[in-house]
């Protein structure tokens, strides 16, 4: 049975309005599974720990399926195709800060890396450009950035997300600046773009809404499980993990808490949505605001299989230029929100 397009928005409205009643009303409800439905003894280390992760689950959940849905609906609107011809001819300083931008709002994984960077490549995107857009796809992401709003507030959202374009600008045109063009696997110039087409010019608003389903489903059920470990990792060290072994590790009085949380976050593997509430429970835990953000953006940025699937269309050489770059951008920031806050 279809439904017609002003049902579709009625329905929409609808699910709009329960998810507000459950994110506004998640504390008395989560207080009401531990102390009432559970019977746990208050303020132990075992009940915060089950009250955080029953708390953090479902408010993680709802805001990543409300924020894909609304990014899918608004990714209707950019193809692949529409992307490349807004970076092509671009140069410079320009250029960077524009494909930067556009990585914020522009699909970006491992299973589009090489697609999207043939793409980029074939149609003459210069390769400076083109490193700022996969910089800032993964690192400035919109879910991480809208995750950081809820739980700590605009400033530090702000901070992550001015921060990671400022590395992405200026990593990509360093990149561009040393002519690595021949650090490129042969290949990839060979490659035709043409299957990245997508006809997006004329749907209409239900069938965006359709989009916007379809993302939610694509992405939510691909990093549910990320989720879930990540706030189970978050619960543990929010109750067991001593104050002073933290801020000893990753606090703004040991120098090396910085460029330690980057080697810590580069061989890890998560998505945004997994390591936020690891960030909140290193943060209540007297880590460093700057050696946090390093340990994020190195995780997000900088995973150990996004390395090994840009290795397919990357020689050794631009992947450590990528990496020290990044990683070394990464490390300044680190250092400035600590010197900061």
């Amino acid at each position: 049975m279809k439904i017609n397009e002003k049902s579709k928005i009625l329905l929409v409205l609808s699910l709009l309005l329960i998810w507000g009643f459950l994110y506004l009303y998640l504390a008395e409800i989560t207080d009401y599974l531990v102390f009432s439905l559970l019977n746990l003894t208050a303020e132990t280390h075992l009940t915060e720990s089950i009250r955080f992760f029953l708390f953090e689950v479902p408010k993680v959940m709802l805001l990543l399926v409300l924020i894909v849905f609304f990014v899918g609906i608004v990714r209707s609107y950019f193809s692949p195709e529409k992307t490349r011809k807004l970076l092509g001819g671009k140069n410079h300083f320009i250029g960077n800060i524009l494909s930067s931008l556009l990585g914020v709002v522009t699909p970006f994984c491992s299973c589009s890396a090489i697609p999207l960077f043939l793409g980029f490549v074939e149609s003459g995107v210069p390769l400076g450009v083109t490193f700022s857009f996969l910089i800032a796809a993964p690192m400035v992401n919109e879910v991480a950035l809208v995750l950081l709003l809820g739980l700590f507030g605009w400033k530090t959202a702000l901070l992550y997300l001015s921060t990671g374009l400022m590395i992405a600008v200026f990593s990509g045109y360093i990149i561009g600046k040393l002519k690595l063009e021949k650090y490129v696997e042969p290949w990839v110039y060979k490659v035709k773009a043409g299957q990245l087409e997508l006809d997006d010019e004329n749907l209409k608003f239900s069938q965006r809404i359709d989009t916007g389903v379809d993302a939610v489903i694509e992405i939510v059920g691909k990093v549910w499980i990320y989720i879930i470990i990540g706030i189970a990792v978050g619960a543990g060290i929010h109750s067991y993990v001593p104050e002073n072994f933290m801020a000893s590790l990753m606090g703004k009085e040991a120098w090396w808490s910085v460029p330690t949380a980057v080697i810590l976050g580069v061989p890890m593997y998560s998505n945004a949505a997994g390591i936020i509430p690891i960030v909140q429970a290193l943060l209540e835990k007297g880590a460093s605001l700057g050696a946090v953000l390093a340990f994020m953006m190195s995780v997000i940025a900088l995973s150990l299989p996004e390395i090994i699937i840009l290795k397919k269309v990357l020689k050794v050489q631009l992947i450590f230029v990528f990496v020290g770059i990044v990683a070394t951008g990464i490390i300044i920031v680190g250092y400035i929100f600590n010197l900061i806050y």
